[in-house]
């Protein structure tokens, strides 16, 4: 009735629970559950292009923040600014 599948066997679990407990309070009423599976088709590529895209990312940040420091430390040599 249900499958070692965690996301297939929740809902057919609280349909089996949720209409015994209505037939033992004598209601008429049945809850029917659906369940569909989600997505799991993956594209092969897919944690290349991620991983690809995350080191492009890396490496643009990694270019731009050494100039940041090189300026904030040329800015204080030319005011002559110590630190404590």
């Amino acid at each position: 009735m249900c499958s070692p599948d965690p996301t297939n066997c929740f809902p057919v679990l609280m349909n089996i629970l949720s209409n015994t407990f209505l037939r033992l309070f004598n209601s008429t009423a049945r809850f029917r559950v659906w369940s569909q599976l989600f997505y799991v088709g993956e594209s092969p590529n897919l944690k290349q292009y991620i991983f690809f895209g995350l080191l492009t990312y890396l490496l643009v940040l990694a270019a731009g923040l050494p100039p940041l420091f090189a300026m904030s430390s040329v800015e204080d040599y030319k005011v002559q600014g110590r630190s404590c």
